[in-house]
């Protein structure tokens, strides 16, 4: 129970980090975000628990394919916010968006035999 609660502490810190460091400088923070830092964690993560680096090579590979369909959160809603749309509906369209081309690339990897 103690790994889990030393795992969800380092994963929080990080986070809050990150958010507090953007309030400081914008770019600094940007770059710490764009660091894959969650998927860097969770790569060591399934590998401290299993001990095999398999798991976290096929979750690296999955992570490629979806990340064009990310950036539609991060061109959509600075589209959305500076057409006059307040920031939660902005935000709540894009990711609604983000889902979509996650969903709409995974049929396609599907339908091309991709997994």
């Amino acid at each position: 129970m103690s790994y889990y609660i030393i795992k969800l502490l380092i994963t929080t810190f990080l986070i809050v980090l990150i958010s507090e460091i953007a309030k400081r400088s914008s770019l600094a923070g940007a770059i710490l975000a764009a660091i894959p830092l969650v998927s860097i964690l969770a790569m060591i993560w399934m590998y401290i628990d299993t001990n095999d680096s398999s798991s976290a090579v096929e979750f690296s590979n999955s992570i490629v394919w979806l990340i064009v369909p990310s950036m539609t959160l991060f061109i959509a809603f600075p589209i959305l916010v500076k057409r006059g749309l307040s920031f939660y509906p902005s935000l709540s369209i894009a990711i609604l968006m983000t889902i979509l081309a996650y969903y709409s690339v995974i049929f396609v990897l599907t339908k091309l035999g991709i997994r």
